[in-house]
């Protein structure tokens, strides 16, 4: 036998995660855990009687009928299986600032520059759920195409309940505060620097350990996130398959009265009673799962010469379309690296894009903006919005001239997803107190340089 509840040790009434917590190493690979042997029937899924007495249930995060190399799913050993709820109700009081379906009637388009200071931590007792909340997105989750970014700002674990995303998959992206996350394949510590990928209709829980807790989610709606190809890079380099890393099986057995599976079905909360635990999976085996990584692993790529590269260059996952080339959501970073370029502007270029991009800091600073960037804050910059380095930065970066030597960043760590659907923005986003309303301001400065002479 592996781990089981036996294995928890208590700690101020929050059950604490092992320091030598197990994982699996691998993307899209075919895992296989027991957390006690012989759990996993042989030869088949779905024999009459499974081993132990226990339930097969089958978890599909695509289509039966999706092709082979795209198809994920999963296979669970259950100790009793997650059909055993009452009806689910509509869950009260609503969750106000939860969007899936996006419209004029919930949403507005603003093509201006926005950016937000950091949100203050909830005073009041908040959980993940009741910390979360949507800033833009685009596309519907019931018409299975868009996605939406999410913020959440929380300071207590989940509470005799369980969070269901039956709309898309949640990639987290923590930036104050760990995250232990008990899902049904097992348990998953999430630390600032790290992200997590819970996948559609996983049913999990959010402990929070060092208390506040700060981040931010991007979710998809229709698709996966997968690796980038790598193209003219070769076979290695970027996000490697092995640094990502899946749960192992774990299970308690205990009787919950009163449980609650908290599901959010598009955009809106719904609860639904059990009375034990739904994280009895004593095995499973699939590819459909949960699984985090460390953005320390990542390798970039940069120019060695001139000019500065574009972004996707750092793409560490990403959620595609059915147009080559045009993701529905890139996952990027900006991690410390060496810039080198010769007779180059080397912060990013000034830019419009028809894709629109949300950025993030998890920590640092950012080489584009000098003031005003601050790590828990964010910046959107929608289709053809023009945006690019502040003015104390590009007269900073002018003044040193041709003859910069190398120079490494240190000491950052920011974001961005990249989508190639407009977003809309959420009336709380546009109307909030952290809003920075100068943030213009930071370009006004930009002078003309002009002289008529080469």
């Amino acid at each position: 036998m592996d781990k089981t509840a036996a294995d928890v040790i208590k700690r101020d009434g929050l059950e604490k995660f092992p320091d030598n917590l197990e994982y699996q190493s691998g993307f899209g690979n075919d895992f296989s855990s027991e957390a006690i042997a012989g759990a996993l029937p042989l030869g088949q899924n779905s024999p009459l009687i499974c081993p132990f007495g226990l339930y097969a249930e089958q978890i599909s995060g695509t289509s039966f009928t999706s092709p082979r190399k795209l198809n994920q799913r999963s296979w669970l050993y259950r100790i009793k299986p997650s059909v055993t709820h009452e009806p689910f109700w509509p869950r009260e009081p609503s969750h106000k600032k939860l969007v899936s379906e996006f419209d004029r009637s919930n949403t507005a388009a603003n093509p201006t520059q926005l950016r937000w200071k950091p949100v203050d931590i909830p005073d009041s007792p908040t959980d993940f759920i009741d910390g979360l909340y949507t800033i833009c997105g685009a596309g519907s989750s019931f018409l299975r195409h868009g996605y939406a970014i999410h913020m959440y700002t929380a300071n207590k674990s989940m509470d005799n309940c369980a969070f269901c995303n039956a709309d898309g998959d949640f990639l987290v992206v923590p930036q104050q505060g760990r995250l232990w996350i008990t899902t049904e394949c097992g348990r998953l510590q999430v630390s600032p620097g790290e992200i997590v990928v819970l996948p559609q209709g996983f049913r999990f829980v959010v402990d929070l350990p060092d208390g506040p807790s700060r981040g931010y989610v991007a979710e998809v709606f229709g698709t996966h996130y997968q690796l980038p190809d790598l193209g003219p890079i070769g076979a290695n380099g970027l996000a490697a398959s092995r640094d990502f890393l899946a749960p192992t099986a774990w299970f308690e057995e205990v009787l919950r009265p009163g449980f609650t599976i908290v599901q959010k079905f598009g955009g809106e909360l719904f609860n639904a009673r059990q009375d034990f635990s739904p994280f009895n999976v004593v095995a499973w085996h699939g590819n459909y799962v949960p699984y985090k990584y460390d953005l320390s692993k990542f390798c970039p790529y940069n120019t060695v010469l001139v000019d500065h590269g574009d972004p996707s260059i750092n793409t560490v996952l990403t959620a595609p379309t059915d147009k080559p080339g045009v993701a529905l959501l890139d996952f990027v970073i900006f991690p410390p690296r060496w810039l080198v370029a010769e007779h180059t502007f080397r912060p990013p270029y000034y830019h419009r894009n028809c894709m629109s991009e949300f950025m993030g800091l998890i920590h640092g600073g950012y080489e584009a903006k000098a003031d005003g960037f601050l790590p828990g804050g964010a910046s959107l910059h929608s289709c053809m919005t023009p945006h690019g380095p502040d003015t104390k930065t590009y007269e900073t970066t002018i003044a040193r001239g041709n003859e910069a030597g190398p120079h490494k960043i240190t000491d950052t760590m920011a974001f961005m997803f990249e989508s190639c659907l407009m977003p809309r923005t959420c009336p709380w986003a546009l109307d909030s107190p952290f809003r920075d309303r100068d943030y213009y301001q930071c370009w006004i400065g930009l002078k003309s340089h002009f002289s008529g002479e080469k």
